[in-house]
């Protein structure tokens, strides 16, 4: 049985357990930042998943602009060399999963 979104998005928190511990010694802000981006799309999915019509896809779509921010602060955080590359390797392909899948919702 495939993941769905809201699994898939359950599954990318648990996969952002090690890098936050890892952002969070040498940013907080940024750590906190990178929680609640990805906090976010397990919120909207759960949301957008209760609405329908217009509504739902809004809900959507700000779930896959969560997921673009998770992205980011995750390679920003590579980028000041707070972690390695191979430690988000499997956020990284999570978020596209994810990605891939509201892609689907939102069509």
């Amino acid at each position: 049985m495939p993941q769905g979104a809201l699994d898939v998005a359950l599954t990318l928190i648990r996969s952002l357990r090690a890098p936050v511990a890892r952002i969070r010694r040498h940013h907080v802000k940024q750590a906190n930042q990178l929680v609640d981006a990805a906090s976010s799309i397990a919120a909207n999915l759960a949301e957008g998943n209760r609405r329908q019509g217009k509504d739902r896809l809004h809900f959507f779509r700000i779930a896959a602009g969560s997921a673009d921010e998770t992205r980011v602060h995750l390679l920003v955080a590579e980028g000041w060399g707070w972690v390695d590359a191979k430690v988000i390797a499997e956020p990284l392909s999570l978020v596209d999963r994810e990605l891939r899948l509201l892609h689907g919702l939102t069509r």
